[in-house]
């Protein structure tokens, strides 16, 4: 992750100690942001685990409880800040004994990990199995995202389950992947395709749609997709709550809404994260009472507000209906278009700028920056990568994660705007196949 990003967070999350897979990640968060920190290498001759004691502590003489925390982990935010997410052990807990319950998991399976460990459902892929005394497979880093290299793996360790967003679903298949009736297959992080999921399901030992923000932990909600879905959906239900989990459809005004109509998606119960780290003003506009709860023993219950959009299906099932903002997710990672939007901005070269999640005719997201320049900027015609795209695209690259950097770059002489002064989102025009090479090279 670019030190530009992790410093800031560094800063605000305060750690006591760091830990480090190699001399990149120490050069990217710098000498001084580590002055005072006790620092772990990984890579080390001699890990700094081996003077450790062999048996684990006793938690209660450490003075902990399940309501210390779990960790701590950073989402995209919209002002161009990270936020933290505070999750308890005690949440953790809850969603690993519900899930172990849901994916049927046990001590014969074989989980191939493929989630990078800064995205949260990464805990689902490394405590579940370790959990229920199975085995996890680690993909690693050039291996996750390369279709064939999955293959061999889900092959060789004999895999037996498998959580991967749509897009790496997809790539799978399309690269040829047939399925296998011993793998169970767990999609999530962005909205399952009902076409996707009948090509999946064909393949597979049993097929699971999830849903669930970081701020409740990890998967709040899941669907099973036991027979052919039909093409009743555009996408597939993200079903019903998973144990100790209450979803309400609430309208404005925080009321109800009737049954099958839309409302904004709050999540309450056992899996809701403590807030924000340091910042209560977000923990306050995010995270509230709970006026619906009636749970004996639960003083002080709270909901998370979603941003999501959903109705009730008359099975019961809840179908996901998208944002009330502008948040999108990609690649399974929820990114806020504002936070790129504000390191563009920060360009010498660049006024204004606006991010957008395109479809392509696969069906996959990608993200296009639409800008609005000076007239000191270079020409965007060059195709050599000294051009607009290239600089801006090596600019965003140094302070974004890579999934985060735009895939394609738009300039535009003004933005377009509706009758009241808004920025007209329908008014921008899509990429052609030249912003993406332009942005490719």
């Amino acid at each position: 992750m670019p030190g530009e990003r992790l410093r800031p967070v560094a800063r605000r999350c305060r750690p006591a100690s760091c830990c480090f897979a190699d001399a990149a990640g120490r050069a990217a968060l710098g000498a001084e942001a580590i002055a005072d920190l006790s620092v772990v290498d990984l890579d080390a001759a001699t890990p700094a685990w081996a003077e450790l004691p062999a048996s684990d502590p006793e938690p209660r003489a450490l003075g902990l409880t399940s309501r210390h925390l779990a960790y701590v982990i950073y989402t995209s935010g919209s002002t161009g800040t990270p936020k933290g997410v505070m999750v308890e052990h005690a949440s953790v807990l809850n969603f690993l004994y519900a899930f172990s319950d849901i994916a049927r998991i046990s001590e014969r399976d074989v989980l191939l990990a493929i989630t990078t460990i800064s995205f949260d459902i990464a805990g689902m892929e490394l405590y579940l199995p370790l959990g229920a005394g199975g085995t996890v497979v680690l993909a690693n880093r050039k291996d996750a995202p390369d279709a064939v290299a999955l293959q061999q793996l889900l092959v060789h360790h004999k895999i037996s389950m498998m959580q991967a967003t749509p897009a790496t679903w997809r790539m799978l298949l399309d690269a040829g992947w047939q399925g296998t009736p011993d793998v169970s297959v767990l999609c999530g992080g962005e909205a399952l395709p009902a076409n996707l999921a009948s090509r999946l399901n064909r393949g597979a030992r049993s097929l699971r749609n999830l849903y669930g923000p970081t701020e409740t932990t990890i998967w709040s909600s899941s669907f099973p997709i036991e027979t052919s879905i039909g093409e009743l959906h555009h996408n597939v239900p993200i079903g019903r709550p998973i144990a100790n989990t209450r979803v309400y459809l609430l309208d404005g005004h925080g009321a109800p809404v009737p049954f099958g109509a839309v409302g904004e998606l709050y999540i309450g119960g056992a899996g809701v994260a403590r807030g924000y780290l340091n910042r209560p003003d977000l923990t306050a506009e995010r995270f509230m009472a709970d006026p619906f709860s009636d749970e004996p023993g639960e003083p002080g219950a709270r909901m998370y507000r979603s941003g999501d959009l959903a109705r009730y299906l008359p099975d019961g099932n809840l179908e996901f209906l998208g944002r009330n903002d502008d948040q999108v997710k990609i690649r399974g990672f929820r990114i806020e278009p504002g936070e790129i939007a504000a390191r563009l901005c920060e360009h010498a070269w660049v006024r204004e700028a606006v991010m957008v999640a395109h479809e392509d005719g696969a069906g996959d997201k990608r993200l296009v920056a639409y800008v609005v320049c000076g007239p000191e900027t270079v020409s965007d015609d060059e195709d050599d990568g000294s051009g607009l795209a290239g600089a801006l695209r090596a600019y965003v690259s140094g302070r974004l994660p890579d999934y985060m950097v735009p895939s394609a770059f738009v300039r535009l002489e003004a933005l377009p705007l509706t009758a009241n002064g808004k920025l007209d989102r329908k008014a921008l025009p899509a990429p052609d196949d030249d912003a993406y090479a332009r942005s490719r090279l």
